[in-house]
C-alpha cells in the first residue's frame, strides 16, 4: 500500500519506517527542511535503539522516502497519516493547531478517496473536527474517512513496540476504512480492535493516564517505606505478582516525565472537564507526581545539609534510559533548585546531553562518567542507564570526596552499597550507611 506519514517527529518517523520495514511504500512529510535533508543524508534526529539502521535500510530498498512537498505526499498516498505535535497549552490541554493546519492541507490537495488516519494523540472528537476541516477545505466533494489510529510506542523500545505490538485500536466510521487499516496492518497477525472513532481516541488517553497512575501509586507507597523502615522493592514486587495488577509501571523514584504521561494526563483532565467530569483522581495522579521530585529534593537537602558550595555530581538527565528526550525530565526542576541553593553541578548523559544543553545551562557537562567524579561531594542518580547500572564501584568511590550516593532510580543494591562502605541512600527503601 502506499502511505504518507505528515510529521518526521518520533511518532512519524518511526511509524513511517516501521511501515516500510513490512513492505509499504511509504513517504514521510514534513515542512522543517532542514530536517527533511537531515533524513534524506540518514541523519536521525532522535535517538532511538535500531531506528537508523531501518531508515537506512529502508531507504535502500526504495520502500521510503522523505520530502517537504505535501501535495505530492497526499497524491501519492491512499492512506494518509497525522502525526504532528499536539503540544500542551498553558492551561493544559491540547494545542490542535498543527493538526488542523495539516487537515486543511490535506483537504486542499485531495482529489479522490482518502483514508485520512489521525496518529497523533488527540482529545476525544478531535476527528470530528478533521472531518468538518476537510469537508469546509476540499475543492471538491469527495468521499474520504477520518481515522483514529493511537500510538503506544514507548521510547528507547519504540521499534520493539511498533513491530510487536499488543494491539491495534483502529477507530473508524465505516467499514471500507476498516478493511483499508485492517489490510495495513495484516501482516503484523496482531488483535485488531474496531472502535468508533470516539473511543479509540479515548483508549490513548486513559492508557497513559492509568499507567501514570501506577507509577505515582508506587511513589506514593515509596514515602510509606521510607517512613516505616519498610522496603519498597520488596513491597511491588509482592503486589506486582498479582496479575490482576502486574509488575509494569511499578518502579519508584523521583517521577514521570518525557513527552506522553505529563502531557496526557493534563490532557485527560482538560477532557474530562469539557464533558462536565471532575476527573479527581488524575488530579492527585499529578500531585503526587510533582510532589515527588520535591521529596527526591529534599532527600538530596537532608543528606547534604548545606548545598552552598557543594559540588555534585549527576548521573543522567533524560527522562528514561535509552532515548535523548529531555521533556519534562523529572531531573530538571531539582538541577535548577540546586543551582539556586549554591551547588555547582556536572552532569554526564550517554546520549541527553546535546538536548540537555539547550535547557540547563550553568552547569559543567562531563566527557567521562568516573572523571567528573574527582571533587564531587557526592553522586546524584537520575536515569537507570544500563551503563550505571553496571558500573565501576570502587572506581566511583576513589573517586569522590566522600563515598555518598544518593540513587533516585533504586538501581544498586543497598547491601552491597554498604559492603563497599558507601553512605547510599535511595527511595523507598531504608538507607545503609
Amino acid at each position: 500500500m502506499k502511505i504518507c506519514i505528515i510529521g518526521t517527529g518520533y511518532v512519524g518517523l518511526v511509524t513511517g519506517t516501521c511501515l516500510a520495514e513490512i513492505g509499504h511504500e511509504v513517504i514521510c512529510i514534513d515542512n522543517n527542511e532542514a530536517k527533511i535533508d537531515m533524513l534524506n543524508d540518514n541523519q536521525i534526529p532522535i535517538y532511538e535503539p535500531g531506528l537508523k539502521e531501518l531508515v537506512q535500510r529502508n531507504i535502500e530498498a526504495k520502500r521510503l522516502s522523505f520530502s517537504s512537498d505535501i501535495k505530492n505526499g497526499v497524491e501519492f498516498a491512499s492512506i494518509i497519516f497525522i502525526a504532528v505535535s499536539t503540544p500542551p497549552r498553558p492551561n493544559g490541554s491540547a494545542d490542535l493547531s498543527f493538526v488542523e493546519k495539516v487537515a486543511r492541507d490535506v483537504a486542499t490537495h485531495m482529489t479522490e478517496y482518502k483514508v485520512i488516519v489521525d496518529k497523533s494523540t488527540v482529545p476525544v472528537k478531535t476527528g470530528e473536527k478533521v472531518v468538518e476541516t476537510i469537508t469546509r477545505y476540499c475543492k471538491k466533494t469527495l468521499d474520504f474517512d477520518v481515522v483514529s489510529n493511537p500510538e503506544f510506542l514507548k521510547e528507547g523500545s519504540a521499534i520493539n513496540d511498533f513491530m510487536h505490538p499488543d494491539r491495534i485500536v483502529i477507530g473508524v466510521s465505516s467499514s471500507r476504512a476498516a478493511d483499508l487499516m485492517k489490510e495495513l496492518y495484516a501482516p503484523f497477525n496482531k488483535p485488531v480492535i474496531v472502535t468508533n472513532i470516539k473511543s479509540a481516541e479515548i483508549i490513548k488517553h486513559a492508557s497513559n493516564s492509568f499507567l501514570a497512575m501506577k507509577i505515582s501509586f508506587a511513589n506514593s507507597l515509596s514515602r510509606i517505606c521510607d517512613l516505616s523502615g519498610a522496603d519498597i522493592e520488596e513491597v511491588v514486587e509482592g503486589i506486582g505478582f498479582d496479575s490482576r495488577i502486574g509488575k509494569q509501571f511499578l518502579n519508584a523514584g523521583i517521577g514521570y516525565g518525557g513527552s506522553c504521561f505529563p502531557k496526557d494526563v493534563s490532557a485527560f483532565i482538560k477532557i474530562s472537564e469539557s464533558l462536565g467530569y471532575n476527573f479527581s483522581l488524575l488530579k492527585a495522579v499529578e500531585e503526587v507526581n510533582q510532589a515527588q521530585n520535591q521529596y527526591f529534593l529534599d532527600k538530596i537537602e537532608d543528606t547534604f545539609w548545606v548545598l552552598n558550595g557543594k559540588k555534585l555530581a549527576i548521573w543522567g538527565l533524560a527522562f528514561k534510559p535509552n532515548t535523548d528526550d529531555m521533556r519534562s525530565a523529572p531531573i530538571i526542576p531539582v538541577i535548577e533548585q540546586l543551582k539556586e541553593e549554591g551547588s555547582e553541578i556536572i552532569a554526564y548523559d550517554p546520549e541527553a546531553m546535546d538536548k540537555a544543553k539547550e535547557i540547563i545551562s550553568n552547569i559543567t557537562y562531563a566527557d567521562d562518567p568516573y572523571s567528573m567524579l574527582e571533587g564531587c561531594d557526592g553522586l546524584i542518580i537520575a536515569t537507570e542507564w544500563e551503563i550505571f547500572k553496571n558500573a565501576d564501584l570502587d572506581k566511583i568511590k576513589k573517586n569522590l570526596n566522600h563515598p555518598l550516593i544518593i540513587d533516585g532510580r533504586n538501581i544498586f543494591d543497598p547491601l552491597l552499597m554498604k559492603e563497599k562502605g558507601f553512605e547510599y541512600i535511595s527511595i523507598g527503601r531504608p538507607s545503609i550507611k
